[in-house]
């Protein structure tokens, strides 16, 4: 036993010691500098040392993950956010070819994300939410294969959204909300075997469920959908409900129509449907009151028929028909 902890402490101490003595390569260091440069002092007040990674008795610059790959160091990881970063975003982030994470949200960066940020093929997380960033999003993000969590909420991109976003195999989280995106929503999303969430709450989108969906076996692991606060049109369609893994639909404040289909009673763990705020017609299907799952539906705001139950009266619901047409 004492062997194996001597052997394993032995490999731990290598493995430092190659991590502090291998040198970061030059293009790592060459891109930070001109980063630190770009972003200014006041910003990067922590970076100290001219090695990102560390130097010496200098500890690597806060915000900077490196790993040793061979004889040398390189950046995998840089998170620099809430820190009020004005300006551009820094094309030469787009040198750090082994990054695999790249958080810089809530900032103030302007501008567009440059077409280079397809050259980050080993990028998983890019969040850049919470910022004043505009222009399209570049078709080029959907050159990053591994990427598992796009994060772009809370920008003012404009245009369409790329349909290119649906070449990622990886993505399971989408945040694209809050933005001023037009057009429609690419139904080759729906292709998208792992994603989980999709979020274009707060645009300008256009279009109808039906061409969300319009793909044989259409987001396969999608589990909550927010599609609020757009100009969406037509009636929720029965197919929804091939949808199986859903659990929250949030359909409120567009121009939808028509019944609420009774088969979207029947996704199986369905937990939240808002249907506020819309022109629905018909009356509430009773199987809502049963499903075991749902929590909290909201359909005030439409122009559903009397009848259906008031605040308080079931267990599962919790809706009002105080504004409801008769």
């Amino acid at each position: 036993m004492a062997s194996r902890c001597e052997l394993l402490l032995i490999c731990v101490l290598s493995l430092l010691f190659a991590f502090v003595h291998s040198k970061t390569l030059k293009r790592d260091v060459k891109a930070l500098n001109e980063i630190k440069a770009s972003l200014g002092w006041r910003v990067v007040y922590s970076w100290v040392g001219d090695d990102p990674c560390g130097d010496g008795d200098l500890p690597p610059w806060s915000g900077v993950t490196c790993s040793t790959q061979g004889d040398y160091r390189v950046v995998t990881e840089l998170e620099v956010y809430a820190v009020s970063i004005v300006g551009p975003f820094p094309i030469a982030v787009t040198n750090l070819l082994d990054l695999t994470r790249l958080d810089l949200h809530n900032n103030k960066l302007t501008g567009p994300i440059p077409p280079q940020i397809g050259r980050l093929k080993r990028l998983k997380v890019l969040n850049l939410r919470w910022n004043k960033l505009q222009d399209v999003i570049p078709p080029e993000i959907g050159e990053l294969k591994r990427l598992t969590h796009l994060y772009l909420s809370f920008n003012s991109f404009k245009g369409e959204i790329p349909k290119e976003l649906a070449a990622l195999p990886e993505l399971r989280y989408l945040y694209l909300q809050e933005n001023r995106l037009i057009g429609r929503i690419p139904a080759e999303l729906g292709t998208l075997q792992s994603l989980r969430h999709l979020d274009v709450g707060n645009n300008h989108l256009v279009g109808t469920i039906r061409e969300l969906i319009r793909f044989d076996g259409s987001f396969p692991a999608l589990r909550n959908l927010y599609l609020n606060n757009n100009y969406l049109s037509g009636g929720i369609p029965a197919q929804l409900s091939n949808l199986t893994n859903l659990e929250i639909v949030y359909l409120s404040y567009n121009k939808f129509i028509g019944n609420i289909p009774f088969a979207i009673a029947h996704i199986p763990k369905l937990t939240y449907l808002y249907l506020d705020h819309n022109q629905f017609t018909g009356r509430i299907p009773d199987a809502f009151y049963k499903h075991p799952f749902l929590k909290e539906m909201y359909v005030e705001g439409n122009m559903f028929k009397a009848g259906v139950n008031p605040i308080g009266t079931h267990k599962v619901l919790e809706v009002s028909d105080a504004d409801f047409a008769v």
